[in-house]
């Protein structure tokens, strides 16, 4: 998968990069593996959720992340 090459802006800007659908993955002819080690050609400390939003796998190490490390504000 080269989209990180082609894009390496919004990887290389990115502290994390989401992999949805990866439920669809015996369909289609996407190599996570590689598409993994292209964005970390850009980026070598990207982290990585792969998730299926679907099937809620992977969602909570996800969460738990948002939870982490996204602050939010009350008014």
């Amino acid at each position: 998968m080269d989209k990180p090459l082609k894009y390496p802006d919004m990887f290389h800007t990115s502290d994390i990069c989401v992999i949805n659908k990866t439920d669809l993955l015996p369909y289609l002819d996407i190599d996570i593996e590689e598409l993994k080690e292209n964005a970390l050609r850009v980026n070598p400390g990207l982290q990585f959720f792969e998730v299926s939003a679907t099937k809620g796998e992977g969602m909570e190490p996800w969460y738990s992340w948002l939870k982490e490390n996204i602050k939010v504000e009350s008014h």
